[in-house]
């Protein structure tokens, strides 16, 4: 990982900022929703103390009737039209009550409007059989068709039986029941309308004719003479008592309730009695838009339940309600679905002489809540985006001009150790920091090698020219004792000594070899010639000197022209023939190639020999740098280091890479201009 990505990578701790800022958020709204809990919580208790007194206006609590044997009657805003149509009864359709019946569902519901209880019936029933005038007069059709029954009773008095049954759909005479059988009631005023599969009945009907007691029946038969099937309401022979809300109780909440808070007050049994004040519910405002969106990603939980509204049935059954209705105070959260919002709750036991007949309910919004935190975490936001971006900028550029530096560094340092001199001025050597000081280091390296390099490359000069004179007088007193009387072992040694000082002079010659190259190098006179002729030829010979190996020339090219000296590219080749000799094996096969690559001729001398290591790729062609086995003394490294030479005299260059099985040696000539 270079530099850049590392303290790009340190530049993120920066974000323990907006974490941290997140953190103490979160505290902070975990402290206002305790508070807002406690306060709604004070607030509910008082309101049940409030209520406590009222004891008299909420209904008596009868635990001989189950809570499904009661209907709730709901108060209706407008009065409806009595045409068999639930549209325009103000009530969702979740209102309506289900119950099971013969052919499907049967959906009921109760309103309220005025002095006025208005029923409405829908009802499933694959065959609808109408009643005839005769049944209806006799028995209000009680046991020929299809119809809906409403009991009322007020307990301990019997119950009375009204019966909507048609001769067709429209506006239908309804029954009520007396001590002589069915007569018609003309102060209910009823409407039978078909509908796709069943049937709809909608009905108005005094107060005043009714109990308190109500229950819905509903007999569904296949033909007249079938009594059919009865689903009703309720399960007894008796319905429950209703529940409605209660004027009295509704009047005392709406002096009660508190803006942006909604106020609910139960029964017993979790009857709805009264409800008053509303919550903004409504979808937070875009002017922050920004802010919310990392508020509802940062700071909130999401793990609340949703929040229900007022049930549509009339009776409140959340768990925290049934704790109130069991003289436990309970809270819980919840969220909204129209605007994502937290929502508390809080139910308390409405009691008196340790009896619960009721509770309040209270739920209230979080926008004092939302309103602080969503400024704090705005501001959190536009300040740690600000730091981020700067310390992230600050350490990016800061990195970038790091690398720079350190880059040049490592590219002049590279230059400098391909330069034969070594010598080259350094980047950032005036610095006064660390990369300064690796500065001046490496150019104090590079310094000492080129001072080694420049005394090896003379030193096979020295030798030479320090040698040769202690050499001629050795060699010359060999000879002048050649010519005494010695004895048999004095002849040996003698010959021993002739042998090493031959063996001396051509060590002397082979180094001496590199000034004279040098020296023709300066004084050739260029010819003009074709390589590809000189190579060829060249080949030849060297199959005929090195019969126990294989020479194979590869040249595609008609004629390869070249401007230089033929004889020093002959020996050019030698040397690097002869190297590729002795790292091969009797019977391999040695490639020599010439192609035209460029702008240039490419020679190139191929040995299925060891790889070369990689850190002699360059130094091989360096003076007395020598990788034979057990350092031959006939080989002092300076074979490759005279190829060189002559390779860059030509103006071309040499370099060495390793192949899939042996070495390959490559020589650049450029080509003669025309």
């Amino acid at each position: 990982m270079n530099l850049k990505r590392q303290l790009l990578l340190v530049s993120l701790l920066t974000l323990i900022l907006p974490w941290a800022g997140c953190e103490f958020i979160r505290e902070t709204e975990s402290a206002l929703r305790t508070g807002q809990q406690q306060m709604l919580a004070a607030t509910a208790r008082a309101v049940a103390n409030s209520m406590a007194q009222y004891r008299e206006e909420f209904p008596a609590q009868d635990d001989t009737f189950d809570t499904a044997d009661q209907l709730y009657i709901h108060t209706l805003n407008t009065r409806p039209e009595i045409d068999g149509y639930f549209d325009d009864w103000s009530l969702e359709r979740t209102s309506l009550r289900l119950i099971r019946g013969a052919d499907g569902p049967i959906r009921v519901a109760l309103g309220a409007f005025g002095q006025t209880i208005y029923v409405y019936v829908e009802v499933r029933d694959r065959n609808v059989v109408y009643a005839t005038s005769k049944s209806i007069v006799l028995d209000g059709g009680s046991q020929h068709a299809d119809r809906v029954n409403l009991v009322s009773s007020n307990p301990p008095y019997l119950q009375e039986l009204i019966t909507f049954a048609a001769e067709a759909p429209g506006r239908i005479l309804s029954y009520k029941q007396n001590a002589y059988g069915f007569a018609p009631e003309p102060a209910i005023t009823a409407h039978w309308q078909d509908a796709p599969g069943g049937y709809r009945l909608e009905a108005r009907i005094p107060a005043a004719l009714l109990g308190n007691h109500l229950g819905v029946v509903v007999n569904n038969t296949d033909n007249a003479a079938n009594p059919g099937t009865r689903s009703s309401t309720f399960s007894g022979n008796v319905p429950g008592p209703t529940a409605r809300v209660s004027a009295e109780i509704k009047a005392i909440a709406a002096g009660l309730v508190q803006p942006d808070m909604r106020l609910l007050i139960t029964d017993a049994k979790g009857w709805r009695l009264a409800a008053a004040g509303e919550i903004n519910n409504t979808t937070p405002s875009t002017r922050i838009g920004f802010a919310r969106r990392a508020y509802d990603l940062l700071v909130e939980s999401g793990k609340e339940a949703v929040f229900a509204q007022p049930d549509p049935l009339g009776r409140e059954q959340q768990a925290y309600v049934g704790s109130a209705l069991q003289g436990r105070e309970m809270g819980s959260w919840f969220r909204s679905t129209a605007s994502g919002k937290a929502i508390v709750a809080v139910a308390a036991p409405i009691m008196a002489g340790g009896e619960t007949f009721g509770a309040v309910v209270l739920q209230q919004g979080t926008d004092a809540i939302l309103s602080l935190t969503n400024e704090g975490l705005a501001r959190l936001i536009n300040v740690t985006l600000i730091a981020t971006l700067l310390v992230a900028g600050t350490l990016l550029g800061y990195a970038t001009w790091l690398s720079r530096r350190i880059r040049h560094l490592s590219v002049a340092a590279e230059a400098a150790v391909e330069n034969e001199t070594l010598q080259a001025a350094l980047p950032s050597a005036l610095a006064g920091d660390e990369i300064g000081d690796l500065s001046r280091s490496f150019s104090s390296v590079l310094q000492q090698l080129g001072d080694y390099n420049e005394y090896l490359r003379s030193l096979a000069s020295k030798l030479s020219h320090e040698l040769r004179t202690p050499l001629a007088i050795v060699t010359s007193s060999l000879e002048n004792l050649e010519h005494e009387a010695l004895g048999e072992a004095g002849v040996g040694y003698t010959a021993r000594a002739r042998e090493g000082a031959d063996r001396l002079r051509r060590i002397l010659s082979a180094m001496s070899e590199a000034n004279r190259v040098e020296e023709l190098m300066t004084n050739a006179e260029p010819e003009a010639f074709d390589l590809r002729d000189v190579l060829q030829s060249t080949v030849t010979a060297y199959r005929d000197v090195y019969k126990d190996r294989s020479f194979d020339f590869d040249c595609n090219l008609a004629d390869a022209d070249m401007r230089g000296s033929p004889e020093l590219l002959i020996q050019m080749l030698d040397k690097l023939v002869d190297n590729a000799v002795d790292f091969s094996s009797e019977n391999d096969i040695i490639s020599i190639g010439l192609k035209e690559q460029d702008d240039s001729l490419e020679l190139s001398v191929a040995n299925p020999g060891p790889p070369l290591p990689a850190r002699m790729r360059t130094q091989m062609f360096d003076s007395m740098v020598s990788m034979r086995p057990g350092q031959d003394a006939r080989h002092l490294g300076l074979g490759l280091y005279i190829a060189r030479l002559i390779a860059t005299g030509h103006g071309g260059r040499i370099s060495a890479d390793n192949l899939d099985k042996g070495v390959i040696l490559r020589v650049r000539l450029p080509k003669p201009e025309e």
